[in-house]
């Protein structure tokens, strides 16, 4: 299937049903009074954030959802039935947007998270509201008021702990293959990967953090170059990112060249996206000779002109992985708990807080 992840789709709620003008017809009750019931609320339109998808497709090939409107109010003091709530599924990670304004107006983040995104109209009132003491006999009502219609835009960003960038062919795909549960395509020809795979990677009992593979980037990719460029949002939501960089391009190429060509690009799309922690994995170790390995190591990062981490792994073999994930597992946990807000403590009770 073809990974979706941006659509447009028009919701409408349900409109409120009216109020009814009705009186009492019973026989030896003269003066029965008005009995007309309110009208029914529209249907709402929610949408739930279902951990089971990871495409916006199903909304690309439809796109108006409208609900229900609600009942008319009838005699006999009978309020209207509401509408009928439809209920729009969605991948966790979706931003919901209004197309006309752009402004965001949700966000899934959550699985199982339900949000209202367009209300149903209130029913009308019926003319047994309108009863007083000097207007016993009324025959005003009032119609159900609209429902909430809007044109919306999902854009769906993956939500990973770290993202995995490189040129194609670096090997990221085999790289998430040996660390994590995902299976994607691996082939010995660039662009094999056509989609974002996440992949659950798993340190020790409780302990894990997902991963996220996506299509490689060339030079020009924040013009639209390529295909990476249009998956380069869901890097913005991750905690760390993977350089992975071929060590022996099997065109020859200048792996320098080519990472110096992925960071610019990625300084070009988006500043907050470049400012982000970046580790760099040089991969492929198994296909350089063993007496030459430390020499091209060194060379790289003194030509790249890196002075982070630098992981030296061979994705095939596995050598350094798990250096690597132990390594990444530490420094997420320590995100997590620097994001965490403080505890507060009444000062009235400092001394007797735990420590």
């Amino acid at each position: 299937m073809k990974f979706v992840d941006e659509a447009y789709i028009d919701v409408s709620a349900g409109d409120g049903g009216s109020g009814c003008v009705s009186f009492r017809h019973e026989k030896y009750k003269e003066f029965g009074g008005p009995n007309g019931g309110d009208g029914g609320r529209g249907g709402h339109v929610y949408a739930v954030a279902d951990p089971n998808l990871n495409t916006l497709v199903d909304f690309r090939f439809s796109r108006r959802h409208d609900a229900r409107r609600g009942q008319n109010g009838m005699g006999s003091d009978m309020f209207g039935a509401a509408g009928d709530d439809i209920v729009l599924k969605m991948p966790v990670g979706t931003i919901i947007s209004d197309v006309e304004t752009g402004e965001v107006l949700y966000e899934l983040l959550k699985p199982a998270e339900m949000i209202t995104i367009a209300k149903g109209g209130d029913g009308g009132f019926g003319n047994m509201r309108f009863k007083s003491a000097i207007n016993r006999a009324p025959r005003q009502k009032t119609p159900g008021w609209p429902g909430e219609k809007k044109n919306l835009k999902l854009e769906l960003k993956v939500l990973a702990d770290v993202g995995l960038l490189g040129m194609p062919n670096a090997g990221k795909s085999t790289l998430i293959s040996a660390i994590s549960n995902a299976r994607p395509r691996i082939a010995d020809y660039p662009f094999t990967t056509l989609h974002p795979n996440l992949g659950v990677v798993r340190v020790g009992p409780e302990q894990s953090f997902v991963v996220a593979d996506l299509p490689g980037l060339i030079e020009g990719a924040s013009e639209g170059a390529g295909l990476g460029h249009q998956f380069l949002r869901h890097l913005q939501r991750t905690r760390l990112l993977w350089h992975v960089v071929d060590l022996a391009p099997f065109d020859g190429a200048d792996p320098v060249a080519q990472a110096k060509a992925i960071v610019g690009e990625l300084k070009k799309y988006d500043p907050a996206l470049y400012d982000k922690p970046r580790w760099l994995v040089l991969n492929k170790l198994d296909m350089v000779p063993a007496e030459e390995r430390q020499a091209r190591v060194k060379d790289f990062v003194k030509r790249f002109r890196y002075k982070g981490p630098v992981f030296e792994i061979s994705a095939l073999t596995h050598e350094g992985c798990e250096n690597l994930v132990k390594s990444a597992y530490q420094h997420i946990k320590a995100q997590q708990v620097a994001e965490q807000p403080p505890v507060y403590v009444d000062p009235r009770f400092a001394d007797a807080a735990p420590d």
